[in-house]
């Protein structure tokens, strides 16, 4: 790749959302965290995000993105800043169109379970629910937010995992079956994918 064969871009030149497409557009495919709180008052939320990921195996942590609006915190990002706990559920297949629903903007009250028509299920540690549904999920403690910008627009929550449930014919031992799994990931604007769709191994090298 040459320089004669780019386009460059300075992000700080950029408006906000002209930087969201560029970057949603390339860092593809994400996988989907589909997060479950509580609020203050014992009400359930539960919102898929594709600013998520693994970050550590030891320990074993993962992390999520959640924003603000107009300068007041989201209700996942307020819940959590609230119960210090969350939980991720795999959003496979057969879940994509309830995830899809569970994406809206709703007010505070609302209980996205319900919505999407969505069993809720406690965790063993943390009071935040999974859903029952997902082929696997995590629950997690809240071990740092880190607010980005002044004023903030989003903050990154990272969370230790304290247990790790996957449905039991997934499992090899301590290996899990991937493709099995039929995972969703998110691409740009509406698209998705699938993991069997582009499947492929390679060996590292020794």
């Amino acid at each position: 790749m040459s320089p004669s064969d780019t386009t460059t871009f300075v992000p700080s030149e950029l408006e906000g959302v002209d930087r969201y497409k560029l970057l949603t557009g390339l860092v593809v495919p994400r996988p989907i965290g589909w997060i479950g709180t509580l609020g203050p008052d014992g009400g359930q939320n539960l919102a898929p995000f594709s600013f998520f990921t693994v970050v550590a195996g030891t320990p074993p942590t993962v992390l999520f993105s959640p924003g603000h609006r107009a300068g007041t915190p989201k209700d996942t990002l307020a819940n959590v800043v609230a119960s210090r706990e969350f939980t991720v559920s795999v959003v496979d297949e057969s879940l994509a169109e309830a995830m899809n629903l569970t994406s809206g903007e709703f007010p505070p009250d609302t209980d996205e379970f319900a919505v999407a028509n969505l069993t809720a299920r406690a965790g063993d540690v943390v009071a935040a629910p999974l859903v029952a549904e997902a082929p696997a999920g995590l629950e997690c403690r809240v071990t740092r937010i880190v607010e980005l910008a002044d004023p903030p627009t989003n903050a990154v929550v990272f969370g230790e995992v304290v247990r790790i449930h996957v449905r039991s014919d997934l499992l090899d031992g301590m290996r899990v079956d991937t493709v099995g799994l039929k995972a969703v990931g998110r691409m740009a604007g509406s698209a998705y994918t699938r993991i069997a769709d582009g499947y492929f191994e390679m060996d590292r090298p020794v």
